[in-house]
C-alpha cells in the first residue's frame, strides 16, 4: 500500500509477508478479514502453549473469532491493540519499524504493525498461533509432540457460522 517499513530484525520477516497479504486482501473490499500465523515467540511467553492470542480493529468480528474458537474447542484469549503503543512503531527513515522500539508487548506491537495494512473500515483479526502451533516434549500431558493443527477447526466452524460484520451493517443502512 506504500508503506515504508525500516528492517530492524530480519527474524521479524513474516509480518512483512503477512502485510503484503493483508494490502491484498484489502484491495478485494472483503466483509471481513482474519489471519493467523505463528507470529511472536511473545504470545508462547504471555500465554503458554494452549491459548492462542487474538487482536484486532473491530470488537464485535474479534469476539465472533472467538466464540468460533470456543465452539471448535480451540482456546484463546482478546489482547487489545492500544494507540498509545503505535508510537513505539516509529521510525526516522520508513513510516515504521518492523518490530518495537520497546521491551515489552511484542505480540501486540506485531498486531498494530499488521492493523497498518488493512483497509480503513474493514473489520479485521489476527490470530497469534506462535505458542499453539507446535508442541515440544514436555509442552503438554498427552506427550503428543509436534504440529497440533492448532486453527483448522476454528476456521473450519467460522466459515460454518459467518455473519460478516460489515454486511450486516451495509443491511442495517438500506
Amino acid at each position: 500500500n506504500g508503506t515504508t517499513v525500516e528492517v530492524l530484525n530480519t527474524d521479524a520477516e513474516g509480518r512483512l509477508i503477512l502485510a503484503d497479504a493483508l494490502c491484498l486482501a484489502t484491495e478485494a473490499e472483503p466483509d471481513a478479514i482474519v489471519d493467523l500465523a505463528t507470529l511472536t515467540g511473545a504470545v508462547e511467553i504471555a500465554l503458554g502453549t494452549r491459548v492462542a492470542a487474538v487482536l484486532g480493529n473491530d470488537d464485535a468480528w474479534r469476539d465472533q473469532v472467538a466464540a468460533a474458537a470456543s465452539r471448535a474447542g480451540e482456546r484463546m484469549w482478546p489482547l487489545p491493540l492500544p494507540a498509545d503503543y503505535r508510537p513505539f512503531l516509529d521510525s526516522d527513515v520508513a513510516d515504521l519499524r518492523n518490530i518495537s522500539k520497546g521491551r515489552g508487548g511484542g505480540t501486540i506491537t506485531a498486531g498494530l504493525f499488521l492493523q497498518e495494512f488493512v483497509g480503513a473500515g474493514i473489520p479485521w483479526a489476527h490470530i497469534d498461533i506462535a505458542g499453539t502451533a507446535w508442541w515440544a516434549e514436555g509442552d503438554n500431558a498427552e506427550n503428543c509432540n509436534g504440529g497440533t493443527g492448532y486453527g483448522v477447526r476454528l476456521l473450519l466452524e467460522l466459515a460454518r457460522s459467518f455473519n460478516p460484520p460489515r454486511r450486516a451493517a451495509k443491511k442495517a443502512r438500506s
